[in-house]
């Protein structure tokens, strides 16, 4: 399992959640292990991180 620069699993309303080490920068192909697409929550909006085939990112609300 991938673990994003974490410190340890916790969980919380029946989730698992990963703590990060925020001195470590989050790897993109992490994020991307089940495909070229993140969806985002933040603030009560949606957000898309996508992986283009040229490998830059987009990110669209």
């Amino acid at each position: 399992m991938e673990t994003l620069n974490a410190k340890s699993p916790i969980e919380a309303e029946n989730r698992k959640f990963i703590v990060l080490d925020r001195s470590q920068p989050i790897r993109s192909d992490a994020l991307f292990l089940r495909g070229d697409e993140v969806l985002i929550q933040h603030q009560g909006e949606q957000y898309r991180l996508r992986r283009t085939r040229n490998g830059k990112l987009i990110l669209t609300k």
